[in-house]
């Protein structure tokens, strides 16, 4: 199942030249994470964090098209089913239909010291839940 976030492309966002300078993408790929967590999945980043947390192993990003202050962007989010204690996350971002960006990242689930453990079952089955297969 998908979950789509929809970002309004802000001053914040941008470069001098009018477009989105490439890290906040990645800024803004983490706050549809985060929603996503928070809104479908019931269980909060803030909740997370407190013992252990959620950071991205791997990114990859392809950027077809800028954005400009003012453009509306749906961030569209697709899981696969998790491993252990990793999750594969695909990403595409389009406004008007048009692609601007396409990525994918790899979570890894860790405890307060960094290192990667088990997902808590009802986590994983959030999770499940939610895959695409």
């Amino acid at each position: 199942m998908a979950f789509v976030f929809r970002q309004k492309i802000l001053f914040k966002h941008c470069d001098p030249a009018g477009i989105v300078f490439y890290p906040r993408y990645f800024e803004m790929l983490n706050d549809c994470v985060e929603a996503f967590f928070a809104d479908i999945l019931q269980h909060p980043f803030e909740s997370l964090h407190g013992t252990g947390g959620v950071p991205t192993a791997q990114i990859s990003a392809r950027f077809t098209a800028p954005s400009r202050h003012g453009d509306l962007l749906d961030l569209t989010l697709r899981t696969g089913t998790p491993g252990r204690s990793s999750l594969a996350l695909d990403f595409h971002a389009a406004c008007g239909g048009e692609t601007r960006l396409t990525a994918n990242s790899t979570l890894v689930f860790v405890d307060g010291n960094g290192k990667p453990q088990t997902w808590p079952q009802s986590l994983k089955a959030a999770l499940n839940a939610q895959a695409e297969r």
